[in-house]
């Protein structure tokens, strides 16, 4: 389901004085329990779980290269914000999918991020849209070669570019939490149809970008969620 942390936790090193153990061996715990959820979450937003397939606690931190303790932790967190679920006999899930909760997702897209996307604006640079547009260019090479992982991650790189810019407090933890929600499903269903529907408005956000419109930008954002989710929403099963 992902890769393996590189290398395993250790213990905290000897010091003379009980007190700096203590807090060497409290940063080490944060240390992991930071570097599990940020895998955890790498694989929320690649796709590596799928809706519905449930994973144990040791499990999970077997695969990941550590104890069950950080993986709880992160799982907890996650759960909060409804990425995952924790099952009443102690497994974990990706929430399944349903079709008004699909729709749902899409709404808040609509509503959040191209309003971020518009305070970003004007503290977006000309040297951002380039880096934009190097990201994009490798999104196009996903495409064409089929690779939905790949393309995944570089589309969170790329919306995440423009959001970021915004310094928001509010709207930017709110985005990345429907992120964590819609993306296992829609890894779901890259996997059924594959990415050659995917049309994405990008080059228009660029151009926004680069001609300071930060309208432009809001709008080629909006039209960019739509496109991706319609296309979740029309491959839903027809069952669901």
């Amino acid at each position: 389901m992902m890769e393996p942390l590189s290398g395993r936790p250790g213990a905290p090193r000897e010091h003379p004085r009980g007190a700096s153990i203590a807090r060497d061996g409290a940063s080490a715990r944060v240390s992991v329990r930071d570097t599990v959820e940020r895998a955890v979450r790498e694989a929320l937003l690649t796709g590596r779980f799928v809706p519905g397939h449930a994973v144990t606690l040791r499990g999970l931190a077997q695969e990941l290269g550590v104890s069950p303790m950080p993986v709880r932790e992160a799982v907890r967190a996650l759960s909060a914000g409804n990425a995952l679920e924790i099952r009443p006999n102690g497994r974990i899930q990706v929430p399944t999918m349903t079709r008004p909760r699909l729709e749902e997702l899409l709404k808040a897209r609509l509503l959040l991020e191209p309003e971020l996307a518009g305070l970003a604006g004007p503290g977006l640079t000309d040297a951002d849209a380039a880096t934009l547009e190097a990201i994009d260019d490798r999104i196009d090479e996903s495409l064409n070669g089929g690779d939905a992982e790949t393309y995944m991650r570089l589309n969170h790189a790329f919306h995440f570019r423009i959001y970021g810019a915004a310094g928001s407090q509010v709207f930017l933890p709110l985005v990345e939490t429907l992120w964590l929600q819609f993306a296992p499903f829609m890894r779901t269903v890259y996997g059924r149809v594959g990415t050659s529907a995917l049309v994405d408005h990008h080059k228009e956000a660029i151009g926004a970008i680069r001609g300071h419109d930060a309208s432009a930008l809001r709008d080629a954002i909006a039209a960019d969620i739509r496109c991706g989710m319609d296309l979740l929403v029309e491959g839903f099963p027809a069952a669901g």
